[in-house]
């Protein structure tokens, strides 16, 4: 299983990105997908997950802004971010647990940048 991220980059304050994380290799459910972010000199964050079930969560610092879904018939998730703050700058990183979701995820994205600019 292999996952590649696409769609990180620079924006203003305020503005919108939309992250993808396509699967390839294969999916058997059940299965959660999300995304973590990582700051530079922090710890890896989880940021929202979803289950092939389509069972949602973000944490809070996102709720209201961003929203994660999931198509598993192409096998892409996508994570919409709006309002974008400087603190959602980091490199997000896609994950897949296989039967449910693990504090260590079974396969990880490569990680994609995101820069948001005051």
């Amino acid at each position: 299983v292999q996952l590649v991220e696409s769609g990180g980059g620079l924006v203003q304050v305020g503005g919108s990105l939309r992250l993808s994380c396509t699967i390839s290799g294969g999916l058997f459910e059940p299965y959660v997908m999300g995304w973590y972010r990582q700051a530079p000199g922090k710890q890896r964050d989880l940021v929202a997950w979803i289950s092939n079930f389509g069972k949602t969560n973000y944490t809070d610092s996102v709720k209201e802004r961003f929203a994660i879904s999931l198509d598993g018939i192409h096998g892409t998730m996508t994570l919409q971010m709006s309002s974008l703050e400087p603190e959602d700058t980091a490199v997000y990183y896609c994950f897949l647990s296989l039967q449910q979701l693990r504090s260590s995820p079974d396969f990880w994205g490569q990680g994609t940048q995101v820069t948001v600019s005051s």
